[in-house]
Parts: structure tokens; sequence; C-alpha cells
């Protein structure tokens, strides 16, 4: 399979704080890759090195085979690297379809009428049409989590970084964001997702890797992972 992300060795500190130790991962083109780990584990720290929150790690990251190591978040963004985050971060004053013509403009320098367009397709896919004209502010929590979506679709991601993108939410709801989930990745789009909610990250994830304490201790599918006496150490103490 091919490879789309490679994360060869990566070392991130916080003064003497080892947050992440020696990590390697290679995500395969079109993968659903789960991310866990208890709280602290160093999930965020290697997603923020990932989308480039953070550029003062040692080691290298390969995305699309060149080396992205040294290159700012937006920098990544526009080679095909989009992230959501835990806790929305709407423009609040502006409408849905508004917030989804930023990231449209950025990437591409334009926001006329075929990028609303587009934009609109994306909130269908998301089940938001009906609010494409509603200030961001008057969604609910689900609407939320859905828009924060939306703007990584407009980016024109080829790898989506979903973190926690469920948190907070009922099953039903849950259960709602995991098919847009599944339909983007049906699209082509390689998925990263960090997630809580267990039964979510097995049901969506073909593979998963589970850090604790700065280091990867496991690795592989679903049912692999949750038989691990590693992970259940880390998650349920000894």
């Amino acid at each position: 399979m091919e490879t789309i992300l490679e994360v060869n060795n990566v070392v991130k500190q916080f003064g003497g704080f080892t947050a992440l130790s020696g990590v390697n991962v290679n995500v395969h083109k079109g993968e659903r890759l789960g991310l866990i780990g208890p709280n602290g584990s160093g999930k965020t720290t290697l997603i923020n090195c990932i989308s480039g929150a953070y550029t003062d790690y040692q080691g290298a990251i390969h995305f699309n085979g060149q080396d992205i190591s040294k290159l700012k978040a937006h920098e990544r963004t526009k080679r095909g690297i989009a992230r959501s985050f835990q806790i929305p971060r709407p423009f609040s004053s502006m409408t849905v379809m508004e917030n989804l013509l930023v990231p449209f403009a950025f990437v591409g320098g334009k926001d006329g009428p075929e990028q609303q367009e587009e934009a609109m397709n994306i909130l269908r896919g998301m089940g938001l049409a009906d609010k494409a004209f509603v200030q961001s502010n008057q969604l609910s929590q689900v609407e939320l989590r859905k828009m924060e979506l939306a703007r990584a679709m407009a980016a024109k991601p080829k790898l989506l970084i979903s973190d926690e993108a469920m948190a907070g939410l009922s099953g039903h709801e849950v259960d709602e964001v995991l098919e847009i989930l599944f339909d983007l990745n049906k699209l082509g789009i390689t998925i990263i997702m960090i997630e809580h909610i267990m039964q979510a990250v097995m049901k969506f994830s073909e593979r998963i890797i589970c850090l604790d304490a700065g280091k990867i201790i496991c690795e592989g599918t679903p049912e692999t992972i949750v038989k691990n006496p590693e992970v259940q150490r880390a998650y349920l103490g000894d």
C-alpha cells in the first residue's frame, strides 16, 4: 500500500519533559487510522507535530514523499493536511457559508460563485445545507462539530485529522459524525481519528495505534488492540 504520511523518530520536549520519545508512524493512502491513549499520552502533541502547530521537534515528517518537517501549519494545509479541533473555533460573527469560504480563499485564492457552490455541496454532505446562512454562533454542539469538519474539507485535504470530533455528543450524534467520516473516507481521503469514545474508534478504524507516556505501546487491528495487556494497563492500571 502506498504511504501518504511518514513520522520518523519524532521527539518533542517541553523543557525537561519528553512528550514524544522516538515515535514512528506510517499512514497509508485511503486508510482509516485510530490514535488512542490515556490523557497525557502524547496524542495531541503528535498531531500538532504532524499538522505544523509545532515545528521545533527532532526527527522528520514526510507527506506524499516530501519532507515537511520545517513547514509551518498553513504551508502544510496547502500541501493537503487539514484538521478539525476538539473545541470548535468558528468565526462566530460569520455565517456557516462564510466560515467555509475562508479556507476556500486561503487554499485556492478565490471565494466566488464556484466556491460557494462547492461549499454548499460540502454542507449538504454534512447535513448543514439548511444552516448555510445562519450565524455560526447559533449552531448546536453537534452542528458546530460538523461545521469544523466542513471547514477542514473546504481546504481540500488529502489527509484529514479528526481531533475528538465526537466528544460530549450523544450516542445518536456520534453515529451521525461517524457516518460523515465514513463518507469522506469513501471519497479517498485518508483519516486519522483521535477519540476517547472507544466504541467509535473501534467501529471506524482499520488500524489503531496506542500511545502511552509519549511512546507507541501497541499497533494493530481493533481486535488486537482491545486484547493487548499493555493497552489494558494504560487505560485501567495494573
